[in-house]
């Protein structure tokens, strides 16, 4: 199957990229107070950063929260996510973790990571 399909120039410049992007496995765990995963701001998204249990593992990103889904680090209705966890009145909480797509700079830096290796191979043979 073909996930991504990225068109690079000849000075490394991303010109076109297409995503096929197929739902991954998302999982979903009801949590009583304190919350037994540690969560890390990481590029404008909330991750875990240690603690794996039920499908959750380290890297996934929070998604949604009871519901409402979750827009890097704040949920759609404005609230900080850490901040939100961290309240012990708001539990029991319903969190549903996945896989974080791609941001646009993520994908250049891919895309100028395919053409370095294009050029280093293109010199080797």
């Amino acid at each position: 199957a073909i996930f991504s399909v990225y068109v690079v120039n000849k000075a490394g410049g991303l010109i076109y990229q297409l995503d096929s992007y197929a739902p991954r496995a998302e999982a979903e765990k009801t949590f009583s107070y304190p919350l037994d995963l540690l969560l890390k701001l990481h590029d404008e998204r909330v991750l875990v950063a240690f603690g794996q249990r039920d499908g959750i593992r380290v890297g996934h990103a929070v998604l949604a929260i009871n519901g409402v889904d979750v827009n890097g680090k704040y949920t759609a209705d404005g609230k900080e996510v850490l901040e939100y966890l961290g309240n012990p009145a708001n539990y029991p909480v319903s969190i549903r973790f996945g896989r974080p797509r791609l941001t646009s700079n993520e994908k250049l830096m891919l895309a100028s990571m395919f053409h370095s290796l294009f050029a280093i191979g293109s010199q080797l043979s």
